[in-house]
């Protein structure tokens, strides 16, 4: 099966890495997303993240009612912070039987030769990129790439933690289960 992985802290997840995971499947070949949640990013403070099984609950939720997204914890048992060629690896050893792509944003793909062993992610797997306004996308790295124009919503999991810490609603922003959750476990409020 062809799988592409989205990672990300997801803090929180939010209808638009929903939306581009169901473009993706939509608009590509891959059958399934994985959405991987990185318990530490090396490029993000460890504080600035909720917990990351609180995290991982959250993209649950989110994900609980479509069989061709699901969450992953798989980075929680390796070493931090979670390194994406580890994970491949990793995966790649376990799951033989599936074929594995990274999904990425424009922005992210401008710094994929900063990642540690980037030559062997570009080298061993497809990169799905989805555009986002400002990031143009230039393949200097000669990734095996695929350009996806998703829909862009001008959303990110920072302003969704600043409308939380400032009581404004954030429903319709994410899922209204992750939002109840969000709310009942008085997550960002700090």
């Amino acid at each position: 099966m062809k799988i592409g992985l989205y990672f990300g802290s997801f803090n929180p997840v939010h209808v638009a890495h929903l939306i581009i995971a169901n473009h993706i499947l939509n608009e590509t070949d891959l059958e399934r997303v994985w959405f991987v949640v990185s318990p530490q990013n090396p490029f993000k403070t460890e504080t600035s993240l909720l917990n990351e099984y609180h995290r991982l609950h959250l993209v649950n939720l989110a994900t609980e009612n479509d069989n061709r997204i699901k969450a992953s914890d798989i980075e929680f048992g390796l070493p931090k912070p979670s390194y994406t060629t580890a994970t491949l690896a990793y995966l790649k050893e376990k799951n033989p039987e599936h074929e594995f792509s990274i999904i990425m944003g424009s922005d992210s793909f401008q710094n994929l030769h900063k990642w540690k062993n980037y030559e062997v992610i570009v080298r061993d797997y497809d990169v799905y990129v989805y555009l986002r306004p400002g990031f143009e996308v230039t393949n200097h790295v000669n990734a095996k790439l695929h350009i996806v124009e998703a829909p862009l919503l001008q959303l990110s999991a920072t302003q969704v933690r600043k409308y939380i810490k400032e009581g404004k609603s954030i429903r319709y922003l994410v899922p209204e289960n992750v939002r109840e959750e969000i709310e009942r476990g008085g997550y960002y409020k700090k």
